[in-house]
C-alpha cells in the first residue's frame, strides 16, 4: 500500500505558488483585522484590513507574470489562483464592509450575494479559460469585471473610515424596511457582484 509522503504536495507547488499563497494570506490577515476591529472599535485595525487587499492584488498579480515567466502554468495554481482570490476579493471585501456597519439584514443579504457572484465568476473563467484563450497561451478578454475589481469597494471602505463615517455614521444612512435595516451604501456591493457575472468582454491586459 503506497502511502502519501509527507510534504509531497508542497513540492509539486511552483514559484508563482507561493505568491498566489500569500495573496491568500493577505485575505485572511485582513479578515482577522475586522475581527479585531470588532472587538476592539480601534479604526486602525480597518485601516489594517483595507491595506491588505492591495498587497494581496500585488501578489496577485506577480503570480500570474512569474508563471509564464518560468513556463510553469498549471491546473494547480489556477486553482490555487482562483481559492486565494475568493478569500482576497471577495471574502474578505464583504467582511470588511459588515465591519464598516453594514449589518442589516438586507446589507447581509446583498453581501452574501457579491461573494456568491465572485465564486460564480471564477468558476465560470476556469471553466472557459482554454475557449477564451483561442488556443494561445493567454486568455484575451474576461467575461464580466475581474474579482479584484472589489478593491475598488475596498477604496471606498478606506476613505469612509478615515472621515469616521462607520457604523451609525455611515454614508446615505440607513433606511428601515418592514422592521429590517439597509443601508444604500451597500449596493455598490451590488453592482460590482451583478457586473461581475454579465457577459460584458473586457480585455486582458
Amino acid at each position: 500500500m503506497n502511502r502519501p509522503k509527507p510534504f509531497s504536495m508542497i513540492r509539486e507547488f511552483h514559484l508563482a505558488d507561493w505568491f498566489t499563497l500569500a495573496n491568500a494570506f493577505c485575505g485572511m490577515g485582513a479578515l482577522f483585522a475586522v475581527m479585531t476591529y470588532l472587538q476592539t472599535r480601534e479604526v486602525l485595525h480597518i485601516y489594517y484590513a483595507c491595506a491588505l487587499i492591495p498587497a494581496a492584488l500585488v501578489f496577485d498579480v506577480l503570480d500570474g507574470r512569474i508563471a509564464r515567466w518560468r513556463q510553469q502554468s498549471s491546473s494547480l495554481g489556477r486553482e490555487l489562483d482562483s481559492l486565494a482570490d475568493i478569500i482576497s476579493f471577495g471574502v474578505a471585501p464583504a467582511a470588511i464592509a459588515y465591519g464598516c456597519g453594514m449589518q442589516g439584514l438586507y446589507d447581509r443579504i446583498i453581501l452574501v450575494f457579491f461573494v456568491a457572484c465572485g465564486v460564480s465568476r471564477l468558476a465560470r473563467y476556469n471553466v472557459t479559460a482554454e475557449e477564451l484563450s483561442a488556443g494561445s497561451d493567454k486568455v484575451k478578454y474576461f467575461e464580466g469585471t475581474p474579482i479584484p475589481t472589489s478593491l475598488t469597494l475596498v477604496i471606498v471602505l478606506w476613505v469612509a473610515a478615515a472621515q469616521g463615517a462607520l457604523g451609525d455614521q455611515l454614508w446615505f444612512g440607513k433606511l428601515e424596511i418592514a422592521g429590517f435595516f439597509f443601508h444604500p451604501l451597500v449596493l455598490l456591493f451590488a453592482l460590482s457582484g451583478s457586473l461581475m457575472i454579465s457577459r460584458i468582454r473586457i480585455p486582458k491586459l
